[in-house]
């Protein structure tokens, strides 16, 4: 088996430190922040200074949700690993163990796979309740089986008590990709139309609002869902689909950011088209943070031709997890690999990447 996308061969350098750039000078804190596993800038610092140097020629030159590999026949795997640390591990709406499934399998999703095997491995905190743990483990085989995957294999390990927080779960997957199908982070183009599937920052604020004890008139309920389904009746409108992503960590404004970096396009939002609900919009707004960059675990984003959009929105909406779909934005050739968002106002703002983490410990 070989990778279709390598790094150039070269030496492995080691991490040169004294160049990095980054809106936090992170070249002045020598340990590890809560920050570097927030999805944002930090993140992709970490890895562009520190883990690929490291690698060198062993690491893939694309850096998508699933790497894509092929086999001698000319079959095409996605590949994908993951870990989840969520806190509380139970949660509205879910709880860590549905999550690890859902999350890989739409990690595999995104390149338009069909999911077929997963991993799982545990590291488990001395003292943590065998009752906790059996619910976070039917979850998991409940999610499998919906989704239609196999738990193949596993791994587990115990760290002494006050060395870890309860559970943390690393799923790996495995998925074959369908011949014709191109979609990845480079193929967005001006003109194409960016859609998402539904209502935006659902997961982060129920995470939050368990974990803090706020209340909002109704309970928040995360959005976590296997999205293979969907990815598999947006492929069968025949449309050419250029980019897909689900908006987790970082959310949106972090994923579209990356979108525009990899292709090299600007992305314009219409800020009255995003599909905020009133709970989400009431928490952000009490806690001072961006909808667009809080977290979700059942939404994709679509970046389509702008002659497809209508059959791919019509596809979505017809489908239980995309009733909610909407246009939200146009890629254009203005402002390569950035994106702006138009106000209400008639201005316009700049959708950053993400430095940090505004939630920490949510997926």
């Amino acid at each position: 088996m070989e990778t279709t996308n390598h790094a150039p061969a070269a030496d492995t350098v080691a991490p040169d430190f004294e160049n990095w750039v980054c809106p936090v000078p992170l070249r002045e804190s020598p340990t590890v922040l809560m920050g570097h596993g927030g999805g944002g800038a930090m993140s992709a610092e970490l890895v562009e200074h520190l883990f690929l140097p490291a690698f060198g020629a062993a690491a893939a030159s694309e850096l998508g949700d699933s790497a894509v590999l092929s086999v001698g026949d000319g079959t095409r795997l996605a590949f994908s690993t993951d870990s989840f640390v969520v806190k509380p591990m139970v949660f509205p709406g879910g709880s860590i163990g549905d999550l690890a499934v859902n999350g890989t399998v739409n990690d595999l999703a995104m390149s338009g796979a069909v999911p077929l095997y997963l991993s799982c491995a545990f590291i488990l905190q001395e003292g943590t309740s065998l009752a906790e743990l059996g619910r976070i483990a039917q979850d998991m085989g409940a999610a499998a089986r919906a989704a239609g995957v196999r738990l193949v294999t596993g791994d587990t390990k115990v760290v002494d008590s006050g060395s870890g927080d309860g559970v943390y779960i690393n799923t790996s997957g495995i998925g074959v990709i369908p011949d014709g199908v191109d979609i990845g982070p480079r193929r967005a183009a001006p003109g194409d139309a960016v859609l998402i599937s539904g209502d935006i920052g659902v997961h982060g604020v129920a995470v939050m609002s368990c974990r803090e004890g706020l209340e909002f008139g109704t309970t928040v309920r995360s959005d976590t869902a296997a999205l293979h389904g969907l990815v598999a009746t947006m492929i069968a409108t025949g449309a050419d689909l250029h980019v897909l992503r689900d908006p987790t960590r970082g959310g949106v404004a972090a994923s579209l950011n990356e979108i525009a970096g990899a292709s090299g396009v600007g992305v314009e939002l219409v800020e009255r088209d995003l599909p905020v609900p009133d709970s989400v919009r009431d928490a952000c707004s009490l806690l001072g943070l961006d909808p667009l960059q809080v977290a979700n675990e059942g939404k994709v984003i679509a970046v389509v031709p702008a002659e497809a959009a209508e059959r791919v929105l019509a596809a979505l909406t017809a489908h239980p997890l995309g009733r909610g779909a909407r246009r939200i934005g146009t890629c254009v050739p203005d402002h390569p690999g950035m994106v702006v968002a138009r106000t209400g106002l008639g201005g316009s703002r700049v959708v950053a990447l993400p430095v940090g983490e505004q939630l920490p410990r949510i997926c």
